[in-house]
């Protein structure tokens, strides 16, 4: 039995599946874990389907998230999505289901879940749900909603198809997504915007960014720095891709400082692979996409340096 026949077997039990994704969520996280609960909704309309995780006033045009009691997960099969670790699972209670199913296109360097199906080289989480419904098109239903959220997913986390992850097969899904009736454009348009504080970072981002010899670049955006711009909750990852669009910068390194003082490292390269640094410094991800943290801002300047070394070194 395919894998794939084993999570359909599985939702086949279930009358009640609750399904997360990671914190701080992107299109992906929340393309798939929407997308999957349409396709799911869209199959059985006999079952109970809730999706977990804050709400965020930004990702509304993605859909919204249910308030969902303790006892609701007694019975429950639980699936958590686009999330490679369990601290990022966004609400805790993902534990207490009857059964827990992961998928995820993220290195499976943390595994949990009675069922993994995890596919490093696919382009995102929302590309994977869409090949678990082809797999069983035969007795699955996918509404045009669904194919709204996995197609926003992919568009996401392929940097609108940007990205190296973005493969032959991407682009075939994007194109059967895009047959539903729903507009691809006005789903890139959404995804392309940002708002004046982020047109404002953005510009502080080009004006500071440290660019050294190596090719390496990193910047660093503490609370003073962002306090001007009053982003609110709006996350900063929207200025993430912005170095990698200077022909210069061949890999870097965005510091977020935190409430406690920590800075979380947003990090990404065009060649040289940079996970295996963020796991040393209690991160991961992928290859050219990841993710890690600094406990104070003392220790950047010893990150920087081996972000240095690391690019010198595969120049």
């Amino acid at each position: 039995m395919s894998i794939q026949d084993q999570i359909l077997s599985e939702i086949k039990k279930f009358k009640t599946i609750i399904i997360h994704r990671h914190k701080r969520p992107d299109p992906d996280a929340i393309g798939s874990q929407m997308g999957l609960a349409q396709l799911i909704k869209g199959s059985f309309p006999d079952k109970t389907v809730l999706c977990a995780g804050k709400q965020y006033d930004s990702f509304a045009w993605l859909g919204t998230t249910d308030e969902i009691a303790d006892e609701q997960y007694k019975d429950a099969l639980v699936i958590v999505v686009d999330t490679a670790n369990q601290p990022r699972v966004d609400d805790e209670r993902y534990t207490t289901g009857k059964e827990l199913i992961k998928i995820d296109h993220h290195p499976n360097d943390d595994q949990f879940g009675h069922i993994m199906w995890v596919e490093p080289d696919s382009s995102s989480t929302s590309e994977l749900i869409y090949d678990f419904y082809d797999a069983n098109r035969d007795q699955l239903t996918l509404p045009d909603e669904g194919a709204r959220l996995l197609y926003a997913g992919i568009v996401g986390d392929t940097g609108r198809f940007m990205y190296p992850s973005t493969s032959p097969h991407t682009l075939a899904v994007a194109s059967k997504l895009a047959e539903y009736q729903f507009s691809t454009s006005e789903v890139n348009k959404i995804e392309d915007e940002i708002d004046i504080p982020l047109a404002r970072l953005s510009a502080y981002v080009y004006e500071n960014l440290n660019i050294l010899d190596s090719g390496a670049a990193y910047l660093v955006l503490s609370n003073k720095v962002l306090e001007p711009f009053k982003l609110g909750d709006e996350s900063t990852s929207a200025v993430v891709p912005l170095p990698g669009k200077i022909k210069q910068v061949v890999s870097w390194a965005i510091f977020v400082e935190q409430k406690d003082g920590s800075f979380r490292i947003r990090l990404r390269s065009k060649g040289p692979e940079i996970n295996e640094l963020a796991k040393q410094y209690g991160g991961g991800g992928h290859p050219l996409a990841s993710g890690a943290v600094v406990e104070d801002e003392a220790h950047i300047k010893e990150f920087v340096s081996d972000l240095n070394d690391l690019v010198a070194k595969n120049k």
